[in-house]
């Protein structure tokens, strides 16, 4: 088929694929809408509420804190608390900005941003898959470092490459163009695998490298928050994209097996991430910001990330600060029972123990 007349049909299937994401969307964003206007996700339902708290940042643990927000109000009619999933990027402009109580990323405030009076709090963990949509494969898709490295940077195009038949032998892959489903929004989550393909890939290091915000050019579709990338894949045959592990296990994708340091391929699950922390605590530093880019561990998942809540050394009105504190408390103890069936990490007592130390000394 003539370049041209191959360019045309991609520029058409994506086209396509544009138009159902949007009205995707648009039937989940009624969802959430009903969602929030839930007492304890939004404004007061009654006249009791004495504190109202305002969050934005990550859409990573979006899935995590609207549960806890839901659960904490309830048992705390006194706190109302509304948290904005924005991203990671904005959630730490707005924080910087003052303009909310609390921010949320899965990327950590660099020593500048920390020395303007912020702190980081480990509040939770999760990992990064690689979800796909490829119906008829007959098995589970294996991904080895080097093979889904050179697919985000577009060495291998299609899902038939060779070097994919080699280590899926048995699986039905299709002669069809890899489509890649990416963020558009400054992003969490795009840190977390770029600072892992920075790490295991030159090519990535020297070429994308790391950032919340990654110039895919004409390499990748692109949606705003997991949601959005979730939904791109869940709608795109021959779509591969990356998401946390909540949203594809809440949309039902299929998720690759990825080759990890050891050199074994690990599933994602609770199992394989919990490995990937627990293996590597040894290398917490005392501002807790601690980046796992390549965990070591024969049973590691190798693209997991903390989740940080963004918090301010000193708050001027006290009953935030100790509505605040309330909150995250009880997040890092009772709301850790909330995260395997949501599809994140509870955090390993030695994080929640130094996470529970930094809320203390928070004034």
């Amino acid at each position: 088929m003539p370049v041209e007349m191959r360019k045309s049909g991609e520029g058409a299937h994506r086209k396509r694929l544009e138009r159902r994401l949007a009205a995707f969307i648009a039937l989940a964003v009624a969802g959430l809408l009903l969602a929030a206007h839930r007492p304890g996700l939004g404004q007061p339902a009654g006249s009791n509420a004495q504190v109202v708290l305002h969050g934005a940042g990550a859409t990573f643990p979006a899935l995590l804190y609207k549960k806890w927000i839901g659960e904490f109000t309830r048992q705390n009619p006194d706190v109302v608390i509304d948290y904005k999933d924005v991203g990671s990027g904005e959630g730490v402009r707005r924080f910087l900005a003052q303009s909310v109580d609390f921010g949320a990323s899965d990327g950590a405030l660099t020593d500048e941003q920390l020395a303007r009076g912020g702190r980081l709090v480990p509040a939770t963990a999760g990992i990064v898959v690689l979800a796909y949509n490829l119906p008829g494969l007959g098995g589970e898709l294996k991904l080895s470092r080097d093979v889904y490295a050179d697919v985000f940077l577009r060495k291998i195009e299609k899902w038939n490459d060779p070097r994919l038949r080699a280590i899926n032998p048995g699986l039905k892959l299709p002669n069809r163009t890899i489509a890649i489903a990416a963020r558009q929004d400054g992003s969490g989550t795009t840190f977390a695998l770029s600072n892992h393909l920075s790490t295991i890939s030159p090519s990535w290091r020297e070429g994308p490298g790391v950032g919340y915000l990654i110039d895919w050019g004409h390499r990748a579709m692109r949606a705003r928050g997991n949601e959005g990338v979730a939904a791109l894949i869940k709608i795109g045959e021959g779509t591969i994209g990356y998401v946390e592990y909540g949203f594809a296990k809440k949309l039902g994708l299929s998720m690759a097996s990825l080759q990890n340091k050891a050199g074994q391929f690990a599933t994602p699950s609770d199992r394989s991430g919990q490995a990937a922390l627990a293996g590597n605590m040894r290398q917490m530093p005392e501002n807790l910001r601690l980046y796992v880019p390549d965990p070591d561990g024969a049973d590691s998942y190798p693209i997991v990330s903390l989740s940080w809540l963004l918090l301010y050394d000193r708050y001027a009105d006290q009953q935030k600060s100790a509505a605040l504190k309330r909150f995250v408390t009880w997040g890092l103890s009772s709301g850790q029972s909330y995260s395997p069936e949501l599809g994140y990490i509870a955090l390993p007592a030695e994080i929640a123990s130094l996470s529970r130390a930094a809320l203390a000394r928070i004034e």
